[in-house]
């Protein structure tokens, strides 16, 4: 199921009046998913005038060619002009309109060049790169330069998106995109700024199966010194994520990816959260007939948001009341729309009649094909039949049909493969490994330290710690409360 013509990402906003306003307000309905501003605000002089003459683009690619420390190197081009004149010069050409790019080594001075193409992208009136560099920089850049500048690998991808888009074709920034995010992130689960441009990038350009390689590797890692990352850029990355899944048909994934989106920790929800916890509803009613329980860590204030929305009323009728399905789909099919949403609905409306059926086998051994067409709404039995026929080909239900239109259920077989169970064992044991690894690495956080000292005498509670102290505060003065702990104690003492 591919979602509706055109999609869109809501904002992140982190107040909660706008996620208050996201059950009222519906995301932008604009074309593409809209891509960060150029800083560009006008055509510029390609020679700037009236400016020292050490501020040149000889001086530049002088100190680039030259440069033995990289740190220094990035310092210097950060500051070596004031910045409405530094993109200027770092956009223009060399004397006798000689391009700088044809003299400077990808390898060598991949953080020159950095600069150089991503000024070159977001300046108006600067010659623009020849795509075939942009795809040559992309795949072969050193990683370990352009970490010395992540604002401007951020500003590379926003500009080679704005380009392809200006060409009137944005899957032309796929693939160097992704092979530019592929080789800059230190490891596939670590997020930079990059994954969520990438992501909203094949959702516009419904390349969605170009996403897979990033996707398929969890997200475990987010370090601060590889990309000035913000809050909503976790919440847009998966959330785009769920929706390319969605748009795939892999139910399981997408309902991960929104879960994730929509249960991540804040002070206050974002409506990009909320939107997502929509998303996830329809898809936990697409793959399991009903929705799961939100999990405990979720903001509640999302919980409350959520069921004063038609999508909680459609998911409590879900999926033995076909006819009030039908009749919350009429009323509030415009919001549906409006929410690109309405290719989830239809997709969960169509499976009802499975999941009523499925929900039978558990009750009763035989039924006529006239009754199951009662208990779920289809009056034709001729449809039944063929509904109950196609569901046992597909192995959703174990079942026998009769020549009087009888149907015998039964229990499915149960098969064990060899290659099932090491697989299993075999994710185990790498999500083991993981959770060794985070705890190391947590123990070694100072920030969670200092907050971990002043529990020392609530340190049989392990990790229940921070559920069990909700006032603590390291900013003033970090206390734990005791009566808190003593009431647990009490209550409940297998924990301890």
């Amino acid at each position: 199921m591919e979602p509706e013509e055109p999609l869109s990402i809501p904002t992140a906003s982190t107040s909660a009046s706008a996620s208050a306003a996201a059950s009222v307000v519906p995301p932008s309905t604009s074309g593409a998913p809209p891509l960060p501003p150029s800083p560009s605000t006008g055509p510029a002089p390609l020679v700037p005038t009236g400016m020292d003459d050490d501020i040149s683009l000889m001086n530049v690619i002088a100190t680039i060619t030259t440069a033995v420390s990289l740190h220094q190197l990035s310092q210097y081009l950060r500051s070596f002009a004031p910045k409405e004149v530094r993109e200027v010069v770092l956009a223009s050409m060399l004397p006798e309109g000689q391009d700088p790019l044809t003299i400077l080594d990808i390898q060598a001075n991949t953080l020159g060049i950095l600069y150089i193409l991503s000024a070159r992208l977001h300046v108006a009136s600067a010659p623009r790169p020849p795509p075939n560099y942009i795809e040559d920089f992309c795949s072969n850049f050193v990683a370990e330069q352009a970490r010395f500048a992540a604002d401007r690998v951020t500003l590379l991808v926003t500009g080679i998106a704005q380009a392809a888009e200006q060409e009137g074709n944005l899957r032309l920034a796929v693939l160097p995109v992704q092979d530019l995010l592929l080789r800059y992130a230190p490891s596939p689960s670590h997020l930079t700024t990059i994954h969520p441009i990438f992501a909203r990038i094949c959702i516009a350009s419904r390349a969605f199966t170009a996403a897979l390689p990033v996707l398929t590797h969890p997200i475990t890692t987010i370090d601060l010194a590889v990309s000035e990352l913000t809050y909503n850029d976790n919440l847009v990355y998966h959330y785009a994520g769920g929706m390319i899944y969605a748009a795939l048909r892999r139910w399981a994934e997408a309902e991960e990816y929104f879960e994730i989106c929509a249960c991540s920790p804040g002070a206050v929800p974002a409506a990009i959260q909320l939107e997502a916890l929509k998303k996830l509803a329809l898809v936990q009613l697409i793959r399991a007939g009903k929705t799961s329980s939100p999990p405990k860590y979720m903001h509640p204030h999302l919980s409350r948001l959520f069921k004063n929305t038609p999508y909680s009323t459609f998911a409590n009728a879900y999926p033995h009341q076909r006819g009030q399905l039908r009749s919350i789909v009429e009323a509030d099919g415009a919001l549906f729309s409006a929410e690109k949403n309405l290719g989830l609905i239809s997709e969960a409306l169509e499976r009802a009649p499975r999941w009523s059926i499925r929900k039978l086998t558990a009750t009763y051994l035989t039924l006529h094909l006239s009754d199951i067409g009662q208990a779920v709404g289809i009056e034709s039995e001729g449809q039944v039949q063929a509904l109950i026929l196609d569901m046992i080909q597909s192995s959703e239900i174990c079942a026998r049909l009769s020549s009087d239109g009888t149907v015998s259920f039964s229990d499915p077989p149960v098969h064990f493969e060899k290659a099932d169970v090491d697989k299993v064992l075999g994710d185990a044991q790498k999500q083991c490994a993981l959770l060794s690894r985070l705890e190391r690495e947590m123990a070694r956080s100072k920030e969670y330290l200092v907050k971990v000292r002043y529990c020392d005498f609530c340190i049989r509670i392990g990790g229940l710690r921070d559920m069990l102290h909700p006032y603590l505060c390291v900013r003033t003065s970090p206390k734990c409360d005791r009566s808190l702990f003593f009431f647990f104690e009490k209550t409940t003492p297998f924990l301890l």
